[in-house]
């Protein structure tokens, strides 16, 4: 049984002995942002015992139209995981996740039914291995839901918007691919964040007085771009469906028990964009100070639901040395102002697809979204150099 919801992930998953290798300094960072170093695995080989699942997958969306799916979804009969976690493997691992995380969210947030209390054995036990496998909490996340929910039509083109579509959803309309893949395509702009965040590293490592200031424009120029993509949102994405048809889907679990795992009912955050490194990988980056509040202790947690590699990046970025500095005002001032205008986009979609069709204040990750992206705005734009 596995009792400890949250400690034990800090310690397990893929690599968890090599802590204290450099994350931000490996290639395919520069290359690739957050997301996988290769494209993600869309399906398991047919002769494979994970197979099952990819059907299960591409059948879901008209599942959930059906009153019966849940006694469905109780039958099914799902492989446990039972491969040695390595280099090779771990792209399956990672769609065995995506696809049974979707899966249990389904169950318990099925549109149109009370949400489910109890998530059942044939679910929650593959689930809650697959995640204790990856060091991660045993529901759907940022991670499977974006990062790892994606494929190219082109292989030879960019990770981009009309060359991208989605492995996994909820629902069949084209919105919730969109919705997923404007987050994809910001995922891939990161890489040429986390490049010069790498190059000033190693400026650093030569030369504590190094000229940065090429890095901090390149970190500007990426997060303007980052903007203009999350600007994007409504050319595919209507607000009255988000809110009514797939939304539900990713919200958090709140007193679900998880048959023959923990008799305890659990209360897990749902998938949200917190979850995301890229934000918080700035922010340890220019040092940007929060006040502490239940805001920054829901960001620390949101860490626990992103991949274990993703955490010890951040970490090793907030041990960098502080960058502000008189000598590169005009950059770093720049810089603020970006992350400040992608927040402000940000609030905005949240008044227009959420606030303005509920009364609810809590996001799908249980918390008080309006107040707190307002609190983070400010506080960025606080800390400008004057």
């Amino acid at each position: 049984m596995i009792t400890d919801t949250h400690g034990q992930y800090d310690r397990l998953g893929p690599g968890a002995s090599q802590a204290g290798a450099s994350e931000l300094l490996k290639s395919h960072y520069a290359e690739r942002g957050f997301l996988p170093e290769q494209d993600p695995l869309t399906a398991f080989p047919y002769d494979s015992r994970y197979a099952v699942i990819d059907e299960v997958g591409r059948d879901l969306p008209s599942l959930l139209h059906d009153v019966g799916f849940r006694a469905y979804a109780r039958e099914l009969d799902i492989p446990s995981w039972e491969e040695p976690v390595t280099a090779e493997t771990l792209p399956q691992l990672r769609l065995y996740y995506l696809r049974i995380g979707f899966l249990a969210s389904a169950y318990v947030n099925q549109v149109g039914m009370e949400p489910a209390r109890m998530l059942p054995r044939n679910i929650a036990v593959p689930l809650a291995k697959a995640c204790l496998l990856l060091g991660r909490p045993p529901i759907l996340s940022y991670d499977g839901y974006a990062l790892y929910n994606w494929k190219r039509f082109r292989k030879d083109q960019p990770i981009r918007l009309g060359n991208i579509d989605t492995i996994q959803n909820f629902v069949h309309m084209y919105d919730e691919h969109w919705f997923i893949l404007v987050h994809v395509e910001i995922e891939a702009i990161a890489a040429d964040i986390l490049a010069a965040i790498a190059s000033v590293k190693r400026k650093f490592a030569v030369d504590p007085n190094s000229d940065i200031g090429t890095e901090l424009w390149q970190i500007e120029s990426a997060v303007r771009r980052q903007v203009e993509v999350l600007k994007r949102i409504p050319e595919k994405m209507d607000a009255r469906l988000y809110y009514k048809t797939f939304r539900p889907y990713i919200r958090f679990f709140d007193g679900v028990t998880y048959e023959c795992v923990d008799q305890a009912p659990i209360r897990f955050r749902g998938e949200t964009g917190a979850q995301s490194s890229i934000m918080p990988t700035l922010v340890a980056f220019l040092k940007i100070p929060h006040q502490r509040s239940a805001l920054t202790d829901h960001l620390a947690d949101m860490r626990n639901y992103m991949p274990i590699e993703h955490r010890r990046l951040i970490e090793e970025v907030e041990a960098m040395p502080n960058v502000r500095h008189p000598r590169y005002k005009e950059p770093f001032n720049a810089i603020l102002e970006a992350i400040a205008s992608f927040r402000r986009v940000h609030y905005g979609w949240a008044q227009e697809y959420i606030n303005r069709w509920t009364g609810d204040p809590r996001g799908t990750g249980g918390t008080p979204y309006m107040e707190w992206l307002r609190q983070m705005i400010l506080e960025t734009e606080a800390y400008q150099q004057r």
